[in-house]
């Protein structure tokens, strides 16, 4: 069995798609609808990471904010709606770039990548970070990375530079 934190402290859970889903294998993943996440680009400040907080799944290491999806919610909406609580990010600023899928079958996780054109300065803004910071491209892999995060930046970072490259061509 292996020894996972509790999840959030109750004052937390925000609507029904909070909780845990177990997989077939006994791992758990959060969100009962699934959960999304937003990989945010600027192209002077890189990408916008989430320090995550000790009680929470793999505590301790850097992600992208993001969280339980709600039931009928888009994985776009579900992930700036996260990213507006636990960054700061102010929604109107976010442009939608693609979407990318880990689809177990049972439950599904969302990597919406997105840019902002303006700068604004990222605050932690409920329990669940210990902090959240624009942290350039070529930093990001001597983090220590959420493991589902760290799979997936391989494939994410050349579509992230070629975002960030566009973006600082057209200013």
């Amino acid at each position: 069995m292996i020894d996972l934190p509790p999840g959030p402290p109750p004052n937390l859970h925000r609507g029904p798609g909070d909780g845990w889903v177990m997989g077939p294998d006994g791992q758990r993943f959060w969100g009962k609808f699934g959960a999304a996440g937003l990989l945010l680009v600027h192209p002077e400040s890189g990408v916008l990471l989430q320090h995550r907080v000790a009680w929470s799944h793999f505590g301790g290491t850097w992600g992208i904010p993001g969280g339980a999806r709600q039931p009928e919610e888009s994985a776009a909406a579900g992930a700036v709606r996260e990213a507006v609580e636990e960054a700061g990010v102010p929604a109107e600023l976010v442009r939608v770039d693609f979407e990318s899928v880990l689809d177990l079958g049972w439950w599904s996780y969302t990597t919406v990548v997105g840019h902002v054109a303006d700068h604004f300065e990222p605050a932690v803004t409920d329990a669940e970070s210990l902090e959240v910071r624009w942290v350039s491209i070529a930093e990001v892999d001597s983090l220590e990375l959420h493991p589902g995060f760290a799979d997936a930046w391989p494939r994410l970072r050349p579509s992230v530079e070629e975002i960030s490259r566009r973006l600082a061509g057209s200013a």
